[in-house]
């Protein structure tokens, strides 16, 4: 018998889809949430997010082409990426030599130290934002408040987010009842629509659930990682509000606020630094959305999104080992 049977790994069926498709796709999802900063940031939205985008790309190229001495990829879309995420999670007047030193260890230490896309364990825009928060704490923490397209770069007027606003309150002695009713505080449907003072891509929380939708029609993601991570922090601060609604915020406050949105939309989401199989991202959505509020609530930090992913991206190999779908042809126990 001469017929032969040919066995190879798969897809046995091409989607059509590749790395950059994807990419793009996910920057697609990323415009409105851009134009939404734009809008109320005005001349610093846009300085911050080319500075950050231009050097991000410059420098995956110079280390692929003159230090890893690799192919240069750097039209696969991932450093684009990279710089749009880096610059929604700082301030809009933040300094442009800061924001160059936030792109060189988002790529050169958060991306190509482990081999470039696909080797990385920790989510390269995050591994920039929180070094930067670290090293440049007052910088990082100087929001300026949204004066829409007429606002400027770095002469501009800055304020405390709501949640720190909440935070230094609560720490004071004030109940919340009191300090939701400052005239600082935004409204539910302020923080919706993004009119408030925060970084970039935590004022959008409208334009980041459209980014959302889109990614999820075309099935760049899945709905596990940010069902997992709004869920667990609806569920964790509906019970804390529940039992002293006078010391803790309710789940809309803590959802609408703080970069949760585009954390468990567009971070926690990655493909490399997150799990596999679909348990494996709840599990790792619900592990971001714990460690988010027990920071938040707890910890010495108003926010806590950015801490959580990059804790949960350490945990990700071993959830994908313990947690894994069941093999093809395997027989039920």
């Amino acid at each position: 018998m001469n017929t032969k049977v040919l066995v190879a790994p798969s897809p046995h069926v091409h989607s059509g889809d590749s790395i950059q498709k994807n990419m793009y796709g996910v920057v697609f999802a990323m415009l409105p949430a851009l134009l939404f900063s734009f809008f109320y940031f005005g001349l610093g939205a846009l300085v911050v997010t080319l500075t950050a985008v231009a050097s991000c790309y410059l420098f995956e190229f110079l280390i692929q082409k003159y230090i890893l001495k690799t192919e240069v990829t750097i039209n696969d879309g991932s450093a684009i990426i990279t710089g749009i995420l880096l610059a929604f999670n700082v301030p809009s007047n933040l300094p442009i030599w800061i924001i160059l030193i936030g792109a060189l260890v988002a790529i050169g230490i958060g991306k190509m130290t482990f081999g470039g896309l696909g080797n990385n364990v920790f989510n390269p825009a995050l591994v920039g934002r929180v070094f930067l928060l670290i090293s440049f704490p007052v910088q990082m923490t100087s929001w300026p408040v949204s004066k829409g397209l007429s606002s400027g770069y770095i002469d501009v007027d800055t304020g405390a987010t709501p949640l720190a606003i909440i935070k230094e309150g609560l720490k004071n002695g004030q109940p919340l009842s009191k300090l939701m009713q400052l005239p600082d505080m935004p409204s539910n449907m302020d923080m919706f629509l993004g009119n408030m003072g925060g970084s970039m891509g935590e004022i959008a929380g409208a334009a980041l659930v459209l980014g959302l939708i889109y990614m999820l029609i075309r099935k760049i993601i899945s709905w596990h990682i940010p069902v997992a991570v709004i869920g667990s922090v609806a569920i964790l601060t509906g019970i804390l509000h529940m039992a002293d609604p006078e010391a803790y915020a309710g789940p809309v406050f803590h959802i609408l606020t703080g970069g949760l949105l585009l954390g468990g939309i567009f971070m926690a989401t990655d493909y490399v630094t997150s799990p596999m199989s679909n348990m494996g991202m709840i599990i790792y959505g619900v592990g971001i959305g714990v460690l988010t509020v027990v920071i938040r609530v707890f910890g010495a930090y108003p926010e806590g999104v950015s801490f959580a992913i990059l804790i949960m991206n350490a945990f990700v190999p071993l959830i994908n080992v313990y947690v894994k779908p069941k093999r093809f042809g395997e027989k039920r126990k």
